[in-house]
């Protein structure tokens, strides 16, 4: 979703052992898309890569325990 307007976004992940599902919603919180990635380096950079293809990203918020949150959250 690309557009000549600049677009602000926000983002929530779960966090799992082997994948993450994000879902990204406009300023107005209307949802936009949702995906699941791979809990890997390589997911991660796909997930912001993804994340940041929808707009600015204003802020993240990740649901989850442990070590699962802790890896997605300490990579960006």
């Amino acid at each position: 979703m690309m557009s000549d307007q600049h677009v602000h976004v926000i983002a929530g992940v779960d966090t799992h052992g082997q994948t993450h599902h994000a879902a990204v919603i406009d300023s107005l919180g209307r949802h936009l898309a949702d995906r699941e990635f791979p809990a890997t380096g390589s997911g991660y950079r796909q997930l912001l890569s993804w994340l940041g293809g929808h707009g600015t990203v204003q802020a993240v918020g990740v649901e989850g325990t442990g070590a699962c949150q802790d890896n997605c959250v300490s990579f960006g």
